[in-house]
Parts: C-alpha cells; structure tokens; sequence
C-alpha cells in the first residue's frame, strides 16, 4: 500500500469542501471493507482517503411520507435490526442479514456497498426491486439518481467527482405489496450469490398483478431490473403459466460472465430457476 494523507472531517460541509478542492486525487471512504482491500492490492493509489466516519447525519435511518430514508453511513447490521427497515419491508431486513459476515455487516455501510458497485452484491438487488433512488450531493449540487441509473459497468458508477452518497430513499410501496430476495448459495452462507432475485409484487381484489419488480444480481455487470418479466405479469392472474413465462423472460435478459461460481449458460438456467421460486412466494 503505498503513503496516503488521511482526514476526517467532522461535518458534511467540510467532507465537500475538502473534496472539491481535489476530486481527482481523493476516495472517500465509509466502512473500508472494500476500498482498504484495494489499496492493499494496489489496485487504487489514492494521495489522500477521505473518511466520513465521524459526519453522524449520514447514519440517519427513518421514514418519511410513507415511505424509508437510508443514510448512506448505515451499516448493513444496523439496517438488518432496524425496526423501521423491516416494517417498510421485510425482505429488505432479511437482505442486510444476508450479507457476509457479523463482522463485515457492523463494518460495511450500505453507501460503501452502492458506491462499490460489485454487481453480485445483495443490498443492491431488492433496493432496485423497491424503486430506490440514491441521492448524492456535490459542494455545488444535490442530485437525485434512481437507482438502475446508479450502476453503469463492472464497478463502476454514475457518481461524478466531487460528490458524496448521501443516502437511499424508498417511495411508499403499493396497498398490500409483499417482497422477498433469494440469494442462491451453492458454496458457504458468507459467499457472494451465484445469483440473486428480489421480487415485489401486489394484486387486486380479483388477484390481478397490478404491481410488478424483479431485480437480479450476479447475472451481468450490473444489479438488474428484467422490465420485460414485470410487463408480462402486469394485467394477469399470477397463474403457474404467468409466472414460468417471467422467469424465462428474466433468464433472457441476463448476461452474466463464466467465474468461479459458475458458467453462463448455468447462472442464466440459475436466474430463471430462482425468479420462478422468488414470484411464487409473493403470488
């Protein structure tokens, strides 16, 4: 790891300030448990890390219009215990318990996991999944970025220099919604999913989808929404025909890379497998 300066500042205000004066040569920094790996590896040579550890207001977790307010320091174990992450929806909870381990989960902030954006990632999946959008801020502006519009590649992002994450807002979800995430896991319970879907449904009295989010990851370079799966339920009865159609529109819509934990063609067969199981829990 090669020398860096290091500051950690106490409000946002001055965190923008001092990234303004050298967004080139300055990463910011919440929990680490990414960025450090990197810098060990020399993969990023940063001449200064900007903490944000000690700016309290973006650890903030409430709700809002109905809706949840995320700040971006949360930690995933905070938000796994949050009483107000899991009245707005349950799945969500079950998603920050899923990631990693206890002492990644109190460490890992939910900005540092967007911010990263590794596709196979959980928080990402079922937040696309519940229409999040990412708020970030620059010591010039404040911006509104929904959240499929975040990721843009492989560890990349739509974040532009000199901004900051500030936090995650949930809209209100539809009257009688209900939402799960399915993290498939053929090796160890701390292990990045093979693949991952979240599915947010809801129906009217006639049981008529009039709501519909499938979101995946793993399964290409970006955490997904399959926009053409949701089409197809919306209007229909969520029948054995109406679901397995999704699935195998969602499967379609994936392109996921050959890795370690498995082929393509596998992770494709995987994401239609999944997706079906994911939209007959929420039917």
């Amino acid at each position: 790891m090669r020398p860096f300066d290091y500051v950690e500042p106490d409000t946002l205000e001055e965190a923008l300030e001092i990234l303004a004066a050298d967004p080139d040569d300055t990463l910011v920094m919440a929990g680490g448990t990414s960025l450090v790996i990197l810098m060990k590896q020399d993969l990023v040579r940063p001449q200064r890390v900007l903490g944000l550890r000690r700016i309290a207001q973006l650890r903030a977790i409430g709700t809002a219009g109905g809706g949840l307010n995320i700040g971006a320091l949360a930690t995933h174990g905070a938000l796994a215990r949050s009483h107000a992450v899991r009245a707005h929806a349950a799945a969500l909870g079950s998603t920050f318990a899923a990631v990693a381990t206890v002492r990644i989960r109190e460490q890992a902030t939910l900005g540092g996991n967007l911010a990263h954006a590794d596709p196979a990632q959980d928080p990402p999946v079922t937040l696309l999944a519940l229409d999040a959008v990412a708020v970030a801020k620059s010591r010039f502006a404040e911006r509104r970025i929904q959240l499929d519009a975040l990721f843009v590649d492989f560890f990349e992002t739509s974040l532009e220099r000199g901004e900051i994450l500030l936090r995650v807002e949930l809209p209100p979800l539809p009257a009688g919604a209900r939402a799960t995430y399915k993290k498939f896991l053929p090796a160890t319970l701390d292990d990045y999913a093979t693949v991952s879907v979240a599915a947010v449904v809801a129906t009217d009295a006639n049981n008529a989808c009039t709501h519909a989010r499938i979101a995946l990851g793993g399964a290409g370079p970006v955490p997904m929404r399959a926009r053409d799966a949701e089409r197809s339920l919306v209007g229909r009865r969520l029948d054995d025909a109406a679901i397995r159609e999704a699935a195998a529109l969602a499967a379609a819509a994936t392109d996921p890379i050959d890795d370690l934990r498995g082929s393509a063609p596998y992770k494709r067969a995987m994401a239609e497998v999944w997706t079906e199981r994911a939209l007959r829990e929420v039917a």
